[in-house]
C-alpha cells in the first residue's frame, strides 16, 4: 500500500518540510529496526528512549522520509523531513491515514476507567456476536477479529498496530468493534485519529501514578478521551462515581448516565446476591445473570446502556447477557472436591481488591474464612502497595503477601512496602511467602470445607514477569492442582 508523504501529512500542520512530499512511502514504524526501504520513520519520544536519537539509523536502512520535531544536525540527500510540534499525535494521525481510516468504517466504541474495562469490553464483544453481528474486540486479555484471536500485549495497542488490527476487521466485513481505551493510550496519542461511535466511562480510582504522577494527571488522561469524541457520538458515564461528571465536562457528544444510586438514565436494582449470580431489575424486568458482586451489576448496565445507545433490542439483550460469562481471570471461580472454592481475580488497585473482597463477604453465606493471595507489581506504582495490603487484612481471616511481576524489583522490597501498610492488629493475620507457587500451595493446604481463596492481581496472565524475563505461570492452574493434590 503505497501513499505519498504529502498525503500521510494531509490532517497535520507541519511546522517546515525539507524535500520531496511526492515521494512513495511503502510502510510506516517508529521503531528503527522496523525501517526498511521505503519506509516513514516517526520520531517518537517515548519513556525509555526518544526516537530522535535513531534518525540516522532509519536513513542508513533506507527509510524514505522521518517526521520529527527537531531537524537532525545533518539532512541526508534524498530523504524528505517534516517537523512537527507533537510526532507522537502525528504518529496517531499518520496511521489512520496510512490504513484508510478504519474506525470510520466500523462503529467503534471506547470503555475506559480503572475497573471493569475488559469485562465490559468483552462482554458487549459477546452480546454483539450472539446479536448476530461481527465483531472486533481489543482488549487486555485478548483481541479478536470475529472468531479469530489476536494476542494482546498492551491493554490499548500502539497506533500502528492498533490501526492495522481495525483494518483487517473492516476487512473481515465487522460492523462492531469494542475497545479498551487505558489512560497510557490517551496521553500518548495512540487513539489520534480515530472516529469513536461512543464512549463509555467504568469509575476511577487510585492507580497508574507511577506514569501519570498525580491523580489530577490520571483523571485528565481519562477525560481527554471524552473531550476527543464526536457530536454525533455517546458519551456514557457511570452516575455514581464522583469523578464522572468531570468525563461529560469538555464532550461535545451526546450524554448519557447509568447507576445503582444516583439519578441516571439507566438505573438497576440489585434483588439478589449470591454466589450463584446476581437478579437484578433492568427497565422493570428481573432477570438472572452469572456474574457475581455489586461490581459486575455496574458492569452489565453499562453494557445494556451501550447496547441501547447502538439501538438494539432490549429483550434480546437482556436474554442474551444472562447467560454469558466474563471476561477471563475477572471473578474466575472452581469448587475443589473438598469444598473449598477458590477465586482468581485480576484485582491489581486498591479499589479492586476491596470490591472484589467485599463480594466475597457479601455472598458469604456458610464460608467459614476467607484466605487471600495478594501481592504487587514492580516497576509500578508503588503507592497501591500498603493500601492493597490493609484492604486485603481488613477483608481477610488469614493473608498471604507474596510475589505479583517483580519485573527489575526484588520482590522481598516490595513485600515489605505492602507489610508497612499492615495495621498492628492485623499484623498476625499475615504470611510472607515470596514464591507465588508456594503462597497459592499454602493458601490450599490452610483451606477446609466451605473456605474461600482469592487469589489477586494477575487474573489471566499466563506469565511472571522476573529480572526481563517472562515465565510460565497461571494462577487458575496451580490452584488447580494444588486443590485437586488436598482434595
Amino acid at each position: 500500500m503505497s501513499r505519498t508523504f504529502t498525503e500521510l501529512l494531509g490532517g497535520i500542520t507541519v511546522l517546515d518540510l525539507q524535500g520531496s512530499g511526492t515521494v512513495g512511502i511503502e510502510n510506516i514504524c517508529f521503531d528503527s529496526r522496523q525501517v526498511k526501504v521505503g519506509s516513514l520513520f516517526i520520531a517518537v519520544k517515548g519513556t525509555l528512549s526518544d526516537g530522535h536519537d535513531y534518525i540516522g539509523k532509519a536513513v542508513e536502512l533506507g527509510a524514505s522520509a522521518i517526521v520529527c520535531e527537531t531537524f537532525p544536525s545533518e539532512l541526508a540527500t534524498g530523504v524528505s523531513y517534516a517537523v512537527v510540534a507533537d510526532s507522537a499525535l502525528a504518529l496517531g494521525l499518520i496511521a489512520s491515514e496510512f490504513y484508510g481510516h478504519p474506525s470510520e468504517s466500523m462503529k467503534l466504541v471506547g470503555v475506559t476507567g480503572t475497573n471493569g474495562k475488559t469485562t465490559v469490553a468483552t462482554l458487549l464483544f459477546k452480546l454483539f456476536k450472539e446479536l448476530g453481528y461481527k465483531v472486533g474486540l481489543v482488549s487486555t486479555v485478548e483481541n479478536y477479529i470475529h472468531n479469530s484471536v489476536v494476542p494482546s500485549t498492551h491493554t490499548t495497542p500502539d497506533p500502528i498496530a492498533l490501526n492495522g488490527l481495525l483494518a483487517e476487521m473492516v476487512a473481515a466485513g465487522c460492523d462492531y468493534c469494542f475497545m479498551e481505551v487505558s489512560s497510557h493510550a490517551v496521553a500518548q496519542h495512540r487513539i489520534a485519529g480515530l472516529q469513536f461511535s461512543g464512549g463509555v466511562f467504568t469509575n476511577l480510582t487510585h492507580d497508574h501514578l507511577d506514569f501519570h504522577k498525580t491523580f489530577d494527571a490520571y483523571l485528565k488522561a481519562k477525560r481527554g478521551f471524552f473531550d476527543s469524541l464526536p457530536k454525533s457520538a455517546f458519551a456514557l458515564t457511570n452516575a455514581d462515581d464522583r469523578n464522572g461528571h468531570i468525563m461529560l465536562q469538555n464532550t461535545k457528544a451526546y450524554k448519557k448516565s447509568y447507576g445503582l444510586k444516583n439519578m441516571a438514565d439507566f438505573k438497576v436494582r440489585i434483588v439478589e446476591n449470591e454466589l450463584s449470580g446476581l437478579i437484578l431489575e433492568i427497565d422493570g424486568q428481573e432477570v438472572w445473570f452469572k456474574l457475581i458482586g455489586n461490581f459486575n451489576a455496574y458492569n452489565l448496565l453499562s453494557v445494556y446502556a451501550t447496547a441501547m445507545l447502538l439501538e438494539q433490542d432490549s429483550n434480546r439483550v437482556l436474554t442474551i447477557l444472562s447467560r454469558l460469562n466474563s471476561a477471563e481471570g475477572r471473578f474466575d471461580y472452581i469448587t475443589a472436591p473438598n469444598g473449598v472454592i477458590a477465586i482468581v481475580d485480576y484485582a491489581h488497585t486498591p479499589d479492586a481488591v476491596q470490591n472484589v473482597l467485599s463480594t466475597i463477604q457479601s455472598v458469604r453465606k456458610g464460608i467459614e474464612q476467607v484466605i487471600t493471595v495478594i501481592g504487587c507489581g514492580g516497576d509500578r506504582d508503588k503507592t497501591k502497595r500498603k493500601p492493597m495490603a490493609q484492604i486485603a487484612c481488613d477483608w481477610s481471616n488469614k493473608v498471604i503477601l507474596t510475589s505479583d511481576n517483580p519485573r527489575s524489583e526484588e520482590p522481598m522490597d516490595i513485600i515489605r512496602e505492602m507489610e508497612a501498610g499492615v495495621s498492628p492488629e492485623n499484623k498476625r493475620k499475615v504470611l510472607v511467602i515470596a514464591d507465588r507457587g508456594e503462597a497459592i500451595r499454602t493458601a490450599c493446604h490452610l483451606a477446609k470445607a466451605g473456605d474461600i481463596i482469592l487469589v489477586a492481581g494477575k487474573g489471566h496472565e499466563k506469565y511472571q514477569e522476573i529480572k526481563g524475563v517472562k515465565h510460565p505461570f497461571d494462577d487458575k492452574k496451580v490452584l488447580t492442582e494444588q486443590l485437586i493434590q488436598v482434595g
